[in-house]
């Protein structure tokens, strides 16, 4: 059974394709690809499967929900993408955001990542403690991601989004880029956390925890080894974030 998607109308859909084209040509201008997946990914990863609260629903644009601490620096992506969303009034909030995550990958040379269009705004925002926490290990991450209902394959794939961006000591405690190249989407991520710590480059606790964990590490080696395997499980995995609490099966 695959999932059913809500029908949008065709105006709908016209706006979903300009709104991208708009989108494309700013985040390559801008280089803000990093931050642009990030305000998508933490949007969707508030999640909850058990109460089915929280996901990509626009809420973050709420000052309440910026205000948490694994949101540092979003509203500025907030910001930034405003006066294209002012553009498109027809278009949600949820929707506008997780297109936008979409075309932050494509722009940066990662893989192509279906989208349907359908959510709603909620109005309200998730109580915050929801997002990993980086200085955490690997039981950590199944706790979190688990309760968005995501895999082991799913949060290995998912990490390799730190391909993109760097941290900054203002937003998260943590400084520098994962790689050597943080605007380009490939597999580097994983090819240099198995070389091992190298000055100016960054490991999180978060990161390390993925080379020591026995179902965690043989992906780490897959991806490392296979770009084009990891571009189809991080597309699949971007899919179901992009979607948690969205058109259910």
């Amino acid at each position: 059974m695959g999932k059913s998607y809500p029908t949008v109308s065709e105006e709908y859909l016209k706006a979903v394709e300009k709104a991208r084209r708009k989108l494309r040509g700013f985040i390559a201008e801008k280089n803000c690809a990093p931050l642009i997946l990030r305000l998508a990914w933490h949007s969707a990863g508030t999640y909850d499967v058990n109460t089915k609260t929280g996901g990509p629903f626009g809420t973050i644009r709420h000052p309440d929900e910026l205000a948490h601490g694994a949101n540092n620096g979003l509203d500025i992506a907030v910001r930034l993408l405003e006066p294209i969303k002012q553009q498109f009034p027809i278009l949600s909030y949820a929707d506008f955001y997780q297109l936008a995550g979409v075309v932050a990958v494509e722009v940066t040379g990662g893989p192509e990542i279906p989208f349907h269009p359908g959510r709603e705004d909620k109005p309200e925002p998730p109580e915050e403690g929801r997002l990993p926490d980086a200085t955490k290990g690997s039981d950590h991450l199944r706790e979190v991601f688990g309760h968005m209902g995501l895999s082991d394959q799913d949060i290995v794939a998912l990490s390799g989004g730190h391909t993109l961006g760097r941290c900054h000591k203002e937003r998260s405690g943590f400084e520098g880029p994962w790689t050597s190249n943080p605007l380009i989407f490939d597999n580097s991520y994983f090819t240099e956390l198995l070389t091992g710590e190298k000055e100016g480059l960054l490991q999180l606790p978060s990161d390390k925890a993925l080379l020591t964990d026995p179902v965690f590490r043989p992906l780490v080696d897959k991806y490392a080894a296979d770009e084009d395997a990891f571009f189809a499980d991080y597309a699949e995995a971007h899919l179901k974030l992009s979607e948690l609490g969205f058109a259910e099966a």
